[in-house]
């Protein structure tokens, strides 16, 4: 029992590279079973989160690979959205900058002795919930033009979250 939301993880790691075969597949409504993949790589990141909290099953494993797992499938699924012509390339880059800077910071924290992790915050998580949402209805239906607004929104949000980790980083850097 203690190693499902680790297990839950490792599934989730292991759809990121499904989702843009499936995406770019021949397949019949292609677009909706890469949903699928998507929603459900959701719905794991959800419920290991639960598992892991409910009866404090935390793990290192969980600790390192559970955010790793949920921004490559953000960025696949990003790229695979840019290279549809979906989502133009400055939210492409700006999000691959934030989540490289923010996995090299996590790791950097993390090797040091006091193993300290960078906490989510209510920006981050508002802002990862509005591009999911975003990122859903653009599978959906991937030229509706409304929704780069809702990409704009979300964008705003993980800038607002990015300095907020900066700022975070910045204060344990300077107290030790």
């Amino acid at each position: 029992m203690k190693n499902i939301p680790n297990i839950l993880t490792a599934i989730r790691l292991a759809l990121v590279p499904v989702f843009p075969i499936v995406y770019f597949s021949n397949f019949e409504n292609a677009q909706i079973l890469a949903l699928i993949i998507f929603i459900f790589a959701g719905f794991t990141d959800f419920l290991d989160g639960y598992i892991a909290r409910k009866f404090q099953y935390i793990t290192p494993f969980g600790t390192v690979f559970d955010p790793l797992a949920d921004k490559f499938m953000l960025l696949t699924a990003l790229i695979s959205l840019f290279i549809n012509h979906v989502i133009p390339l400055w939210v492409l880059i700006i999000m691959l900058i934030k989540e490289v800077f923010m996995i090299c910071a996590g790791i950097y924290l993390y090797m040091r002795k006091a193993k300290m992790i960078i906490p989510a915050n209510i920006f981050g998580k508002l802002a990862t919930v509005v591009f999911s949402l975003a990122i859903a209805l653009l599978l959906l239906s991937p030229h509706t033009k409304w929704l780069q607004y809702l990409v704009m929104l979300a964008v705003g949000f993980k800038l607002i979250a990015f300095s907020s980790y900066v700022n975070f980083m910045y204060s344990k850097r300077k107290g030790t």
